[in-house]
């Protein structure tokens, strides 16, 4: 288990004191996370280290899964696609299971705490099933830029019970919406097995085991078998590159266990991957496998994230931290990330061609990518490190609670 004491030498004294300081008032309360998933997915990995830096520092924050069945899962996905400018069939069968889940999961869980958490969409309406006592804050990870209206319109009744919404970007908070809103940036963990520095035998062992060459350059997208991560364009980002220079395409990802589309999704993209390339210079894997992530994105020679939507991307942020060039969407809270031409590339999310000339630069310009990769490890250390997130997260529950 880790404690704010791991992190001198990352961050300066004075960070780690502020943290200290801020969490006094705080000693003894009970704060209480929810969210539908353990694992995949950013906000799991999120909660596997704040959770546990939030004890040892004296805040009782615990973790509770949304429990759910196939059913519920696959309308709460379609709801998240909604909430990202998606179409969607709002029913009434539907509205139905959606509240029905926490309805049965208020008989599991006793909320008694001091404030209550709510991630994402999925557990959104136990705030109704509630004796509500405490503050409750809904954190939305989503790109709320455009959401479907008649869903939001639905989704309000229960957001005007809540007394905060946290947000990942100033471009998602909603003048429709009376309630309170802040914005708090997501942030990464260098002490986690996808962060840390390892040593480089045992980086090589691990794209071995999973049957990746570094003979040649290595291109990586790493995400979720998501629709929105647009797997398939970076394929034909790919497509693209090969015409100027030979090379590697690396597609590693997993499915977070409330996403029901992800096997179909990655199915496709392991097809489309064999049409493409019958030398096995495209390489699809499916693992959830922090040390294989951490070894891949040191490896690679340009990282891509090709989201459409992206409420924050961590993926992004893991490998600016990294020091790699990355070429990514101009999409979500990515642009919070990367100014483009400083520590990385900003592209149109539908320009296939201006996205692979952007790879082609980097991977001719060795004095480009290592200028690039500086200065993105010195953003993510400056701005996106789970420090800062703790103190954000300090302030806001000094303020709900005290």
């Amino acid at each position: 288990m880790r404690s704010l004491d791991d992190y001198h030498g990352i961050v300066s004294d004075r960070q780690i004191y502020e943290i200290y300081q801020k969490a006094r008032g705080l000693t003894g309360k009970h704060v209480l996370c929810i969210n539908s998933t353990y694992q995949g997915g950013g906000v799991a990995e999120l909660l596997s280290s704040v959770v546990p830096l939030m004890n040892d520092l004296g805040v009782d924050m615990g973790w509770r899964i949304l429990h759910g069945n196939p059913d519920f899962f696959t309308i709460t996905k379609k709801f998240h696609n909604a909430l990202q400018g998606a179409e969607v069939n709002l029913t009434e069968m539907k509205k139905s299971l959606y509240v029905r889940a926490s309805q049965d999961f208020k008989v599991y869980t006793h909320i008694d705490h001091d404030c209550v958490v709510i991630h994402d969409p999925q557990p959104l309406p136990l705030v109704r099933c509630c004796r509500k006592q405490q503050p409750w804050i809904w954190r939305c990870h989503i790109d709320l830029t455009d959401p479907n209206k008649e869903l939001w319109d639905y989704l309000k009744q229960y957001l005007l019970r809540y007394d905060l919404m946290l947000v990942s970007n100033t471009r998602y908070l909603r003048e429709d919406l009376p309630v309170e809103q802040q914005v708090v940036h997501p942030a990464l963990d260098p002490l986690s097995p996808k962060n840390i520095e390892i040593p480089e035998d045992l980086a090589e062992r691990y794209l071995e085991k999973f049957g990746i060459p570094t003979d040649k350059p290595l291109i990586t997208q790493i995400s979720r078998f998501d629709t929105w991560k647009d797997p398939e364009g970076v394929l034909d980002v790919y497509q693209e590159v090969e015409k100027e220079m030979d090379c590697r395409l690396v597609l590693c990802g997993s499915m977070a266990t409330d996403d029901p589309e992800g096997q179909e999704i990655f199915e496709r993209v392991e097809r489309k991957a064999a049409q493409l390339s019958t030398n096995g210079d495209v390489i699809v894997i499916n693992s959830e496998n922090n040390i294989l992530v951490n070894a891949l994105q040191r490896a690679s020679d340009v990282v891509v994230q090709k989201s459409l939507r992206e409420g924050f991307g961590l993926t992004v942020t893991e490998a600016l931290w990294k020091g790699r060039p990355v070429v990514a969407s101009a999409v979500g809270g990515i642009g919070l990330q990367i100014t483009d031409g400083e520590n990385g590339f900003l592209v149109d999310p539908q320009d296939i061609k201006g996205c692979a000339d952007r790879v082609v630069q980097i991977l001719q310009d060795d004095g480009l990518a290592r200028r690039l990769g500086k200065n993105a490890k010195r953003t993510v250390r400056e701005k996106f490190l789970i420090t800062r997130l703790l103190r954000d997260w300090l302030d806001v529950l000094n303020d709900v609670i005290l």
